[in-house]
C-alpha cells in the first residue's frame, strides 16, 4: 500500500506514504503537533502557505481551514508523527495552572529546531514497533512533556493551546470569499461560521443568491480562469489547490461553464499572442 498509518494512541501515530502526493482538506478539531521524519509537507491556507521539509517540526491550530498536501522527496516516503493534543486534555492540563492568554485564533506555527522537543518526538519512534496496545498512561505522560516543552521553548503557545472558545457567528459572506478553495462538507463550513447547517443554507442563499455548491464551483473555474489566462499557469500547477481532487473532473467542469478545456483556452490564448 502506498499509505500506512499505525496507531499507538489515539492521539498518536506514525504515517508514511510513498505515492506520488498524499492531499487532504483539514479543519482539526485538535491541535496537531507534527515532526517531519523525511518528505515535504505543502499546507495552503487562505491568506499564505507554508513548506516544509525533513527535520520540521509545526502545529496546526484546530479549526483552521488548510489544504495540506504530502509529498516523498529525495527517495525517501513522506513519514511523519502526529500528535493529537485535544481540548480535553488541555483542559485538564491547564486546569491547575494560572495562565492567563488573550484569545488566538492560531495560524501554523512552526518551531526552531531544539533539543528538548527533537528529543521528545523520536523517543516516540521505538512505540510503533510494539504490537501490542501502547499503556494509556505512558501515552499521557508524553503527551503532556510535548506540551511543557511547547510551553518552555515558545512562552506565547498558551494563547493557542489554552483557548477554548468555540467559533462565533461571523460575517459568512466574507468568509466563503476567503476560504472557497477548501473542500469542506457545508456542515464544517456552517460550524466555521458559528451557523447550524440550516442556518448556514439559508444566509449564504440570502448573500449569494444561489445555493452553497453552485457557487463553490462557480468561483473556483472563475479562479482557474484567472490562473490560466493572466498568470499562464498550468492546470496541474493549481487544480488541487483550489478545490478540484482530480485534473479530469477540473477540466470536465472547466468545459462545461467555459465551453473549452483549459488546454484548449491555454491554446486559444498561446495563438492570439503570435
Amino acid at each position: 500500500m502506498d499509505y500506512q498509518v499505525n496507531y499507538i494512541n489515539p492521539e498518536l501515530k506514525l504515517s508514511c506514504y510513498e505515492g506520488k502526493l498524499f492531499k487532504t482538506e483539514a479543519a482539526f478539531q485538535d491541535h496537531l503537533l507534527v515532526w517531519l521524519i523525511s518528505g515535504e509537507t505543502k499546507i495552503i491556507q487562505a491568506d499564505e502557505s507554508f513548506v516544509f521539509g525533513a527535520g520540521s517540526t509545526f502545529l496546526i491550530p484546530r479549526n483552521q481551514l488548510a489544504t495540506i498536501i504530502n509529498y516523498p522527496k529525495d527517495g525517501l516516503p513522506h513519514k511523519a508523527v502526529a500528535m493529537h493534543l485535544s481540548i480535553k486534555r488541555l483542559k485538564y492540563f491547564f486546569d491547575n495552572q494560572s495562565v492567563r492568554s488573550e484569545i488566538e485564533t492560531g495560524k501554523i506555527i512552526h518551531f526552531h529546531p531544539h533539543p528538548l522537543l527533537e528529543s521528545c518526538l523520536h523517543s516516540l519512534i521505538p512505540y510503533f514497533e510494539i504490537q501490542n496496545d501502547f499503556p494509556e498512561n505512558i501515552a499521557s505522560l508524553k503527551i503532556n512533556e510535548a506540551i511543557n516543552i511547547l510551553r518552555t521553548i515558545d512562552p506565547t503557545i498558551d494563547a493557542v493551546l489554552n483557548n477554548f472558545e468555540e467559533p462565533g457567528k461571523i460575517d459568512l459572506k466574507t468568509f466563503m470569499e476567503k476560504n472557497f478553495m477548501f473542500n469542506m462538507p457545508l456542515e464544517k463550513f456552517g460550524y466555521l461560521t458559528g451557523r447550524s447547517l440550516t442556518t448556514f443554507k439559508r444566509d449564504f442563499y440570502e448573500a449569494f443568491h444561489m445555493t452553497p455548491q453552485r457557487w463553490l464551483t462557480k468561483k473556483r473555474l472563475e479562479t482557474a480562469h484567472y490562473e490560466l489566462t493572466q498568470k499562464n499557469k498550468k492546470p496541474v500547477d493549481f487544480y488541487h489547490e483550489i478545490g478540484f481532487e482530480n485534473l479530469s473532473h477540473f477540466s470536465f467542469a472547466f468545459k462545461k461553464q467555459y465551453g473549452l478545456t483549459p488546454r484548449e483556452l491555454i491554446g486559444q490564448n498561446s495563438y492570439c499572442e503570435k
